[in-house]
């Protein structure tokens, strides 16, 4: 017996260590299955990433929320960590025979292919951006995720909450030192993200400690937690302890951006174009190439939009004319409809809350109605809320945030109510619908929704191909009849003279150097959209360049697909079915999108006798 229980040890022992050899060679080596890379890849970068994981909440079912107490690195160090290990990924993935992979197997390899390629080869443009911006810089992005992604529960959540709050001065800290190193490189800013940036860093100190977002926020999430749960003394210590924070942390932290921001101001440039930055056509393009998934040039893409501006155009003028609005441009006469009484909602915090509720019927009202159109349907629902005070003036006019992962999150339809009078009644179906059903809404929490794929096809992003299916699923809802009133189906042609519209502004600031005012004056021309707002739209374009041209592209790219699937099945199309193979496959570049749907084409025909 005692030779038997020996042997049994040694067997035991054994098979712990050949499982400790096989998970270290996992983790440090070429896992033996692609699965296992896949799984090791998406792991390494969740746990550098504890902002991420707060926001898609993977862990918390299981007990584990020690990193919501922590802030994500920002520092050079760990960039230059991150694009190593990028390197090193990618040469493994490669080093994978792909011809042995079929179906989801070879989608999920060549979809993994085609962004880390796309990474690798942007490496050398790390640097070509402006981290600290007008729109999502951390100076409005930290404190919208602290406010917006953090969640109180408990007296841990909050005592998480502090904790990261006091970590601002080390991040904040690391964001300098990459701004400096763009100094160095001669990447600098241009005037107006300087000017609008301080203004915003600004006014976040200067509004005091008891009126800052961080606080406020705070407060309003411990009064949802029951009384019984936590006390009175501890409420109050937690909140004097979230004061001090914001005072000695917070703020100082605050301070050192805004310092060297003052002192930056006098080398801003106008720097209206990514021409100006070192080697800044070939940025240009990459980043066309990058967020647009195809090989198009900016020439071809400048092309398409004014060849889609003029068409879009003559659709707008009929129903314009047709409403006795006859003289002027289409900017002007959609401008004159926007500004008329019976278009907007008063100046008031009654009148937007009355937005807020009017999208959510909206939106309430289409999801009833798409049963002829989709099949899929995500579980998760979604809220609108309105974006921060705080960071309104310089954000977008809307955006969406996807659902947590484990249901405690709604997906969010953030709509900037900065002025009324950028909210005609008119466009207000078609943004619904852009951002919540069937629009982003659908497609991205269908996609995190997804069994039996890799995690990385449930999280990826692709610019096109995400904007892509939202601009078409506002044509969608016009098609299953929601925009039947024609000043609907105006704001929907206006919506998509806008995408096409930043196909000509954004190739001409970045390729063709057009001016600031330039291209302003051509977006304010051709879509009706007031100058502030425009204003806001070409500095997003210049300090983001192509992202912008990606909504069209992608749009354009799933009509042909649809078109082409229609004049081959004929009789046998089923819009439900093409909805479901670009949905349930999630998140892709446009080539491999196209990939898919041919060989859902050819299946179909396959099984249709002849």
């Amino acid at each position: 017996m005692r030779r038997v229980l020996k042997w049994f040890g040694i067997g035991v022992l054994g098979l712990v260590l050949v499982a400790l050899g096989l998970g270290l060679h996992t983790w440090y080596g070429k896992p033996l299955r692609i699965d296992w890379f896949y799984t090791r890849v998406f792991a390494q970068v969740l746990l550098d990433e504890p902002e991420l994981l707060s926001r898609l909440r993977l862990l918390e079912r299981f007990g584990i929320r020690g990193h919501n107490a922590k802030l994500s690195d920002a520092s050079l160090e760990r960039a230059e960590r991150m694009t190593e290990r990028l390197r090193r990924d990618y040469e493994t993935l490669l080093s994978y025979d792909a011809s042995r992979f079929t179906g989801q197997d070879r989608l999920s390899y060549d979809i993994l292919v085609h962004f880390m390629g796309r990474q690798v080869e942007g490496e050398r443009f790390r640097f070509h951006n402006f981290p600290v911006n007008q729109m999502f810089g951390i100076q409005s992005a930290q404190p919208n995720f602290m406010a917006q992604v953090h969640q109180i529960k408990d007296r841990t959540d909050a005592e998480h909450y502090i904790a990261r709050l006091r970590q601002f001065p080390r991040k904040f800290g690391q964001t300098l030192e990459g701004l400096r190193k763009r100094d160095e490189l001669g990447i600098v800013p241009p005037e107006f993200l300087v000017t609008k940036v301080l203004k915003q860093m600004r006014d976040f100190v200067g509004a005091g400690v008891d009126a800052n977002v961080l606080v406020t926020s705070f407060v309003e999430k411990l009064g949802k937690i029951p009384e019984a749960e936590i006390d009175q003394a501890t409420r109050d210590r937690l909140l004097a302890e979230v004061k001090a924070a914001v005072e000695n942390d917070v703020f100082p932290a605050y301070g050192l951006l805004i310092a060297h921001f003052e002192a930056l101001a006098p080398k801003a440039t106008r720097n209206d174009g990514a021409w100006s930055l070192p080697d800044g056509e070939a940025f240009y393009a990459h980043q066309v190439k990058s967020n647009t998934t195809t090989d198009m040039s900016a020439e071809e893409i400048h092309a398409l939009g004014l060849a889609e501006v003029a068409r879009i155009g003559a659709e707008m003028d009929q129903i314009l004319r047709d409403h006795g609005l006859v003289e002027g441009s289409i900017g002007t006469r959609v401008r004159q409809l926007a500004e008329s009484p019976e278009q907007l909602y008063p100046d008031t915090d009654e009148g937007r809350n009355q937005i807020l509720k009017d999208y959510m019927r909206i939106i309430a009202e289409i999801n009833r109605g798409l049963d002829d159109w989709f099949a899929v349907r995500p579980k998760a629902s979604v809220q609108v809320l309105r974006v921060p005070e705080f960071s309104e003036l310089t954000a977008p006019g809307a955006y969406y945030e996807a659902p947590a992962l484990d249901g405690s999150r709604p997906g969010t339809f953030f709509a900037n109510l900065r002025n009324v009078g950028e909210i005609p009644k008119f466009g207000m179906r078609t943004l619904a619908y852009h951002e919540a059903v069937p629009g982003h809404h659908f497609q991205i929490a269908i996609a995190q929704e997804l069994k039996g794929l890799p995690m990385f096809r449930r999280m990826l992003p692709f610019t096109a191909y995400a904007e892509g299916w939202a601009l078409y699923a506002e044509r969608v809802a016009w098609e299953a009849g929601f925009q039947q009133d024609p000043l609907d189906n105006l704001g929907r042609l206006q919506a998509e003279m806008f995408r096409a519209v930043r196909l000509v502004v954004d190739t001409g600031i970045h390729a063709k150097r057009w001016t600031r005012e330039q291209a302003i004056e051509y977006m304010i021309l051709h879509t009706g959209m007031g100058r502030d707002e425009v204003t806001a739209e070409i500095e997003r374009y210049i300090v983001w360049p192509g992202q912008a041209l990606a909504y069209k592209v992608g749009m354009e790219k799933i009509l042909e697909l649809r078109q082409r699937a229609r004049d081959q099945l004929g009789e046998d199309f089923d819009i439900r079915e093409f909805h479901d193979v670009v949905l349930k496959n999630g998140s892709m570049p446009l080539a491999i999108l196209e990939r898919v749907v041919d060989d859902w084409i050819a299946t179909r025909r396959a099984a249709t006798p002849a």
